[in-house]
């Protein structure tokens, strides 16, 4: 049931955000010449139906006596008027309905269009110390084996199903970083084919031959912003990185740099990075701590999640989306994109109103 409202306001709010842009100077009408005869069919269903009942009052009052009518009180006047109320509703929602079956559409536009979400760079670390076992049940459902890596590649289609199903229209990429990092999807409010990508970097054939498998954090991190740049979104609000990684990284352990250094270009653009830390540390193997982790990613004014199982990492992904709330704007280019919906809704809801009070309200039970 919750899911059902969620997906009833996600409609009206779409809805009412196409409404806000709507200008009838911009529609073109597909089917004008079926509104023109509906207006005339319905005119003329509206002239017959006033002179049939016209004919049947005349042929009813003869034979009968007249009396003088009573004085009437104030209260039973304004209760005559009142009941009105459910025909005019009714009435109201004929100009919606007819400019909806008109069929309007707008011509090629670009628009500037705002919605709630926000700009996401999803990285997911594939480099070879992701074999390392992190079983789950739900994220690795149908993976070839428990590797850590196919518990992150679950997880973050898990993430973008929640986006997905929320009420938000994200603009999400995918990169997949080893040693270098690699775009597979750029930006894009189209969630399934973010979702595809994902299920393309989880098969076991394409994670074996993945070149360069180490691990460096930084070359995600750059690549990322390079491309929130390339798209012009550095100077905008509302973006935001999501890293999945175990945190082994080579230039860290072996090059002597900084974890600061590897986060460096997303504090430069103010883009705050969600680390998600999967797996544990595992004894004689090199690690970088924690808190060396979680100081750095709080300079970009992200957060530092430490996943050593499946409860955490959803619990991650659950807090970094209620985080995630917020408004992007972009520009929306379209071709004769049909604009029928926010008029059919508008008519419905009026209809609906009129007979709600028509059935369950006394004062307009009686139609006029």
């Amino acid at each position: 049931m919750t899911e059902r409202l969620r997906g009833l306001v996600t409609v009206l709010q779409a809805s009412w955000a196409e409404w806000d842009g709507l200008h009838l100077a911009d529609l073109q009408f597909a089917q004008a010449s079926t509104a023109r005869m509906a207006v005339v069919a319905l005119i003329g269903v509206a002239l017959a139906a006033l002179v049939l009942r016209m004919v049947a009052r005349a042929s009813a009052g003869r034979g009968r006596v007249a009396l003088p009518a009573l004085i009437g009180l104030g209260a039973a006047k304004r209760a005559s008027a009142l009941r009105h109320g459910a025909l005019l509703c009714g009435l109201a929602g004929l100009p919606f309905f007819l400019l909806a079956l008109a069929d309007p559409r707008t011509a090629i536009t670009r628009e500037e269009v705002s919605y709630p979400g926000r700009r996401i760079s999803l990285m997911i670390d594939a480099s070879s110390s992701m074999l390392t076992a992190l079983p789950a049940n739900r994220f690795a459902e149908g993976a070839p084996n428990n590797a850590a890596f196919f518990t992150t590649v679950g997880a973050a289609r898990y993430f973008i199903e929640r986006r997905m199903n929320g009420r938000y229209r994200d603009l999400m990429s995918l990169i997949e970083f080893g040693d270098d990092a690699y775009v597979i999807t750029p930006f894009t409010t189209d969630y399934e084919n973010i979702l595809l990508s994902t299920s393309l970097i989880g098969d076991w054939q394409e994670f074996m031959a993945f070149p360069d498998q180490g691990t460096v954090v930084a070359r995600a991190v750059e690549q990322s912003v390079a491309m929130f740049d390339s798209f012009k979104y550095l100077d905008a609000a509302g973006n935001l990185m999501v890293l999945f990684t175990d945190g082994a990284d080579a230039e860290v352990l072996e090059s002597g740099k900084s974890v600061h250094d590897v986060v460096r270009d997303a504090q430069r653009a103010r883009i705050p990075i969600y680390f998600i830390k999967v797996g544990r540390n595992l004894p004689g193997r090199a690690q970088i701590g924690d808190e060396l982790w979680r100081a750095a990613v709080e300079r970009t004014g992200g957060h530092f999640y430490p996943a050593a199982d499946e409860p955490s990492i959803e619990k991650a992904i659950a807090d970094i989306d209620r985080a995630s709330a917020g408004r992007i704007e972009y520009r929306q280019y379209s071709t004769e994109r049909p604009r029928f919906a926010p008029f059919a809704l508008a008519a419905a809801a009026l209809w609906s109103l009129a007979l709600l009070l028509r059935m369950v309200v006394p004062v307009f039970g009686t139609f006029p």
